[in-house]
């Protein structure tokens, strides 16, 4: 079991890299949704007894949102804007990429000197789930941070999120779906007044570079120079 669940994280781990690495919004949100369709098998993984039935159900509950909900959302926002790419990151894709090294670096260091609860679940001869989690919180936070597109946030918003999931499925040893269902409801909410802020960003602006909003202090300060004959 322990191997199946390395293997997750390695395939977590790639994914994390070619969210860094790629331009095409399409390619992004697939892999998001690949993302979310692995951690939501997590909880099956994890538990060394029978899976309960709350449990299974907030597995496939993970899975159906993060899988294909957020993802059908976010195509069609890409879809009403007709944005294909991220053409001019505030990060070029190879500075991306090597910040991904370092982050994983750094996330194994952490994990190697992180003192854990006596008995976390999950965690006996899986080496690579609090790397993979760490790694994936940074990599939703660089996404964050890097990029100009409000799709592209959005996507680091989730990404971030499914760190703290694959984090919690790993430690939380009592009723961990309790913890999990209020970070997705958190999300799922978040997911849909994103939503919104795109739609609002592309009609003001016909565009969704979210750095354009900074116009809008310098457009205030104009008009009010131009008020007082200046």
């Amino acid at each position: 079991m322990a191997n199946l669940i390395d293997t997750v994280m390695i395939l977590l781990i790639l994914t994390n890299f070619a969210l860094l690495g790629s331009s095409l919004l399409g390619m992004c949100i697939n892999i998001a949704a690949f993302q979310g369709i692995l951690i939501g098998v997590l909880p099956f993984l994890t538990g060394s007894g029978p899976v309960l039935a709350e449990t299974a159900a907030m597995a496939i509950g993970t899975m159906a949102l993060k899988g294909f909900v957020f993802p059908w959302l976010m195509f069609r926002a890409i879809r009403d804007t007709n944005v294909k790419r991220e053409m001019e990151p505030f990060v070029g894709y190879s500075t991306s990429l090597m910040f991904g090294v370092a982050a994983l670096v750094g996330s194994l260091w952490l994990a190697g000197h992180l003192v854990l609860p006596a008995g976390a679940r999950g965690l006996t001869g899986a080496s690579l789930i609090m790397p993979a989690s760490f790694f994936t919180i940074m990599a939703g936070l660089f996404l964050i941070i890097a990029r100009k597109k409000a799709i592209t946030q959005v996507l680091g918003y989730l990404v971030m999120e499914n760190g703290i999931y694959v984090f919690g499925a790993s430690i939380v040893m009592e009723r961990p779906w309790l913890v999990e269902l209020g970070v997705l409801l958190d999300v799922f909410v978040a997911v849909f007044t994103m939503g919104i802020v795109i739609f609002y960003i592309n009609r003001e602006f016909d565009s969704i570079d979210a750095s354009r909003l900074a116009h809008l202090r310098d457009w205030r300060r104009t008009r009010g120079a131009s008020s007082t004959g200046v």
